[in-house]
């Protein structure tokens, strides 16, 4: 799994501060010019692992990255028509009852032939 950038940034300078310790701690008890220890020479080692992995991933930085191939999309077959039904004609009486809404004119003339009526069957009942 790689590992960030800024990771290796702060693996770097934690491995720096060991290194420093363990250098320091030689010289105070051994002396500047006795020779590194193992613990040292590993710390130094890895240091080294570190800054290689650091210039590698900085070079990489200029490079364009690779990009992923599109996926070819294979065309569907075209779907069959369906055949169209005729449909019967709808009667012409249903529309207009339906569909139609009285004007005003008709609904004045409508009222008063139903007034008309009205006083005609009252005159007629009136005369039995």
């Amino acid at each position: 799994m790689p590992i960030r950038t800024a990771t290796l940034n702060h693996q770097l300078h934690r491995n720096g501060v060991r290194l420093h310790l363990a250098m320091m701690s030689r010289v105070r008890s051994q002396g500047a010019d006795q020779p590194p220890s193992e613990d040292e020479q590993a710390l130094l080692e890895e240091r080294r692992h570190l800054k290689e992995a650091r210039a590698l991933r900085q070079a990489r930085i200029g490079q364009p990255k690779v990009k992923a191939a599109r996926p070819v999309k294979v065309a569907k077959p075209p779907k069959a028509p369906k055949p169209k039904v005729a449909k019967e004609p709808k009667a012409e009486k249903a529309k207009d009852a339906k569909g139609h809404k009285p004007s005003r004119a008709e609904k004045v003339t409508k009222k008063a032939e139903n007034l008309e009526a009205a006083k005609k069957a009252a005159k007629k009942s009136a005369k039995t």
